[in-house]
């Protein structure tokens, strides 16, 4: 990718990633002189952002990504990714690899886990590599690339476990929500995140999350959430 092509991917103004490339602030590398950016990696710096960034900022990145692909303004929705059981309140896990194996029992409860073992490795490596609890009371804990082959289709299930679990949040806090994501393809992830994290952007939208005393208020409380998106 070259420069005007991240600015449009990520919303930015070409000059902002010019600018970024040259102080080393984003990932890339000079071919006869010119920024070349690989996909792959400016998706995941932009994960690594996501917890600093405003809803304006957040909304930039989904309406440039949804773009670049050629989709139409929101085709990609996150409560439909969710099965009819992929939520899970009272989440009971206690641990972190308690919570990777649950989430992922649950979403293999609903068939849409070919390769249970294989996908708890991939999801265990990413979380080896810096905890996905990086806001706060949640973790949006995904494999550490796309799992086309383990995975029947894109989906997300969910675990609120308001007594808090200890997940590797950078300040020591407990995560009390918990967001699987798996997805087939880079595209679908990098939304996916990119929307979750509007959702969840304000403190108050995560407490009403947590207030949820069974699955079907909780599958509400996200459909309102999601409608509320502009």
């Amino acid at each position: 990718m070259n420069p005007q092509q991240v600015a449009s991917y990520l919303d930015l103004d070409v000059r902002e990633v010019i600018k970024l490339a040259s102080r080393g602030q984003i990932p890339c590398r000079k071919v006869r002189g010119e920024f070349r950016f690989r996909q792959a990696e400016i998706d995941h710096w932009v994960e690594s952002r996501m917890p600093t960034l405003g809803a304006d900022r957040l909304a930039g990145i989904e309406k440039g990504v949804t773009a670049h692909h050629g989709d139409e303004p929101g085709s990609l929705e996150i409560c439909p990714l969710i099965p009819p059981n992929g939520l899970a309140v009272p989440f009971l896990a206690r641990t972190r690899e308690g919570v990777i194996r649950d989430l992922v029992d649950l979403a293999d409860a609903a068939g849409l886990v070919y390769g249970r073992v294989d996908l708890i490795d991939e999801i265990r490596r990413r979380e080896e590599l810096c905890s996905t609890a990086l806001m706060p009371w949640v973790a949006l804990p995904h494999p550490r690339r796309p799992v086309p082959y383990d995975i029947a289709e894109s989906f997300i299930v969910v675990g609120s476990a308001p007594g808090g679990i200890p997940y590797g949040a950078e300040d020591g806090s407990l995560t009390r929500l918990f967001f699987l994501i798996c997805c087939k393809d880079e595209r679908t992830h990098l939304h996916v995140l990119a929307r979750l994290a509007r959702m969840l952007h304000a403190d108050q939208n995560v407490e009403k999350l947590l207030a949820a005393e069974g699955r079907e208020e909780l599958r509400d409380i996200l459909l309102t959430l999601e409608a509320a998106l502009v």
